[in-house]
């Protein structure tokens, strides 16, 4: 009991911490593009209810703290449709300034702007990585040989160091699997450096059906991680890579959730992501800033389901409306509204029953009532 005071409070500091980084640059990219595009914001809010402080800026903008640090929100001005306010509201209404009137595409900008912005930030994020910290490479050299392999058929061994396959040279571990993959059931090549020796022999691929198409194996697996800095633009670059790799990958999950292929335990809400941010807060900052930039896509991508309510639900709307020239009728936005409420509220239980599961309250409930 003595130690669990302190590692929830490390982990509600760490998730105010993580999720007020991530709310800030979300709300900021629709505050920057709302700008850009002439509308007023009235409110820059990160958290919701009663404020802990606040200030206006010379703009008018009220930027506040507010107590409940579980989102946050840019407050447009004009941001309602003339019929859905009374007479004095619309009279308040700066001409020009007001978020309704802008085109749609630029209603869209300034939607987007927030899930973009956290593709940024996690760009940003694994660049500075890279370049302070290094990027993880695992180097092609054999951690471990799997019995009655191919590789255990062609005698490799463990700390062999692989320098070529099929004459394509090898810089680290993924250009192993990229050949080997491509080659199903084929006789390869392969070069090896064994302390200080070259080697030459052959290895015939082993096969695998993955996605419908048949992919060669060689049963290694890795061996040592080692980390390579990498000069500013090229460390960018690496990052916008890594970032796609993760949304990638995400997508890959969620659409597998979907199709029954992989199980929903994985899937977890805000108590999950304070358990997490405390726990990799006492890793190291850079395990703290890879979390944030990790978190930063998942935010992104959530934001952009064609859910009402989220940003994605805005743009399909925006979509519909480009088609007909004309916005939505204001029943079916209602009852689009509605339904994405549903879906949210009924995504957030579920989350936040695997978060109790997770965290072993049902189970200490039950030792308890035994």
């Amino acid at each position: 009991m003595i130690h669990v005071v302190p590692d929830i409070l490390r982990s509600g500091i760490a998730f105010a911490v993580v999720l007020g980084i991530l709310v800030f640059v979300h709300e900021f990219g629709h505050y920057l593009a709302a700008r850009w595009c002439g509308v007023h914001v009235e409110v820059f809010s990160i958290g919701f209810g009663q404020a802990i402080t606040s200030w206006v800026d010379r703009r008018g903008t009220r930027w506040k703290l507010a107590w409940l640090p579980l989102g946050g929100y840019v407050k447009m001005h004009g941001q309602e449709r003339p019929e859905e306010v009374s007479p004095q509201v619309r009279a308040s209404w700066i001409a020009g300034r007001t978020f309704h009137e802008k085109r749609v595409w630029q209603r869209a900008i300034v939607v987007a702007a927030g899930p973009i912005a956290n593709f940024l930030l996690a760009m940003v994020l694994f660049g500075v990585l890279f370049v302070s910290m290094g990027k993880p490479v695992t180097l092609p050299v054999v951690g471990g040989v799997l019995p009655g392999s191919a590789a255990a058929k062609a005698g490799l061994e463990v700390n062999d160091r692989i320098d070529s396959i099929a004459g394509q040279p090898i810089h680290d571990f993924t250009d192993i699997q990229r050949i080997i993959e491509a080659h199903p059931d084929e006789t390869l090549p392969i070069a090896i450096d064994r302390g200080g020796v070259t080697l030459a022999m052959q290895a015939h691929t082993g096969v695998k059906e993955s996605d419908g198409r048949r992919i060669g194996l060689l049963g290694i697996g890795g061996g040592a991680v080692e980390y390579r800095h990498l000069p500013l633009v090229t460390a960018l670059i690496a990052g916008l890579e890594q970032t796609w790799t993760v949304t990638a990958e995400t997508v890959q999950g969620i659409v597998q959730m979907v199709d029954g292929t992989r199980g929903t335990e994985d899937l977890g809400g805000p108590l999950r992501i304070a358990q997490l941010s405390g726990q990799v807060a006492e890793l190291g900052l850079a395990n703290l800033v890879s979390f944030i930039a990790v978190l930063s896509v998942n935010l992104g991508l959530i934001n952009l389901f064609p859910i009402p309510v989220l940003d994605g639900g805005h743009l399909l709307f925006y979509f519909a409306e480009a088609l007909r020239g004309r916005p939505l009728p204001p029943r079916a936005l209602e009852y689009g509204f509605r339904a994405g409420l549903a879906v949210l509220a009924s995504l957030f239980i579920f989350a936040t029953w695997n978060d109790l599961t997770n965290i072993g309250l049902f189970h200490w409930m039950a030792h308890l009532m035994g």
